[in-house]
């Protein structure tokens, strides 16, 4: 049997539909590229953030514990993998998937696969690995960074297999972000010292347990001293942060 992924999330997926929540704004984004198709297929679902409501959606999640923690009223999800889709070719209007390729045991084989059942748009939100060190973050852990960048595929890679035409758009993410992913806490650092904020970052459990309290006792000290927001606290107040995330649309 193939795995399914890099992440145990039967274990490890608890508090993602109270921390990795839809941000309206990024959703906008990626409706937007599913353009008018009716039904869509979304694949590493979870627990169900950037779903379409008023389209027929088909969510595919792998994991028991991010399927039960999809919301009452959608759809539940098919339990399979991205690597090996049990839908027909051209079976969608659309396929997308939401920060979650870089979790696939084989990313190529899954990407080809979404481009395979959708006969419109393939939509994927996913992080620019060369990037990712734009967020003041990485002076405190690099090893998050590095750990990161193995993980994440080539931006250059999902292009080149979700379709013949494909845009790649850096996404803006919003002072207020809701959806819990590293970025969205540019400008609030002390949420980085809460455990469930962290536990709902896949990537903090790719480094040691030292290297995590290094980096937020580290954090935590230069928030008590004033050190964090004398380099960085202009960001407290600034809109947007453009750093590493990325939408790709690719059309056949």
């Amino acid at each position: 049997m193939i795995s399914p992924g890099d992440v145990d999330y039967d274990r490890h997926g608890g508090g993602y539909a109270t921390q990795r929540r839809t941000d309206p704004r990024i959703e906008a984004r990626v409706h937007a590229a599913l353009g008018d198709a009716r039904t869509v297929l979304n694949v590493g679902a979870g627990a169900g953030s950037y779903e379409p409501t008023d389209r027929y959606v088909v969510p595919v999640e792998p994991s028991a514990a991010m399927r039960a923690q999809r919301p009452g009223g959608v759809a539940p999800a098919v339990n399979a993998a991205a690597q090996d889709l049990p839908f027909d070719d051209d079976s969608f209007d659309a396929a997308m998937a939401m920060v979650t390729v870089h979790q696939w045991s084989d990313v190529q084989r899954g990407l080809r696969e979404l481009r395979r059942v959708s006969r419109g748009p393939v939509v994927v939100l996913t992080f620019d690995g060369d990037a990712l060190d734009q967020l003041w973050l990485a002076q405190y852990t690099p090893e998050l960074v590095a750990a990161d960048r193995r993980r994440f595929p080539d931006i250059s890679l999902v292009r080149a297999l979700i379709g013949t035409r494909v845009q790649v758009e850096a996404v803006p993410i919003p002072l207020d972000c809701v959806d819990g992913f590293t970025e969205a806490f540019y400008a609030r650092p002390e949420m980085f010292l809460d455990p469930a904020v962290r536990r709902a970052q896949s990537v903090w459990g790719f480094i040691s347990d030292a290297d995590e309290t290094r980096a937020v006792d580290h954090l935590r000290r230069d928030l008590d001293s004033g050190s964090w927001d004398q380099r960085h606290g202009h960001l407290r107040t600034q809109p947007e942060f453009v750093g590493a995330l990325r939408l790709l649309t690719g059309h056949p």
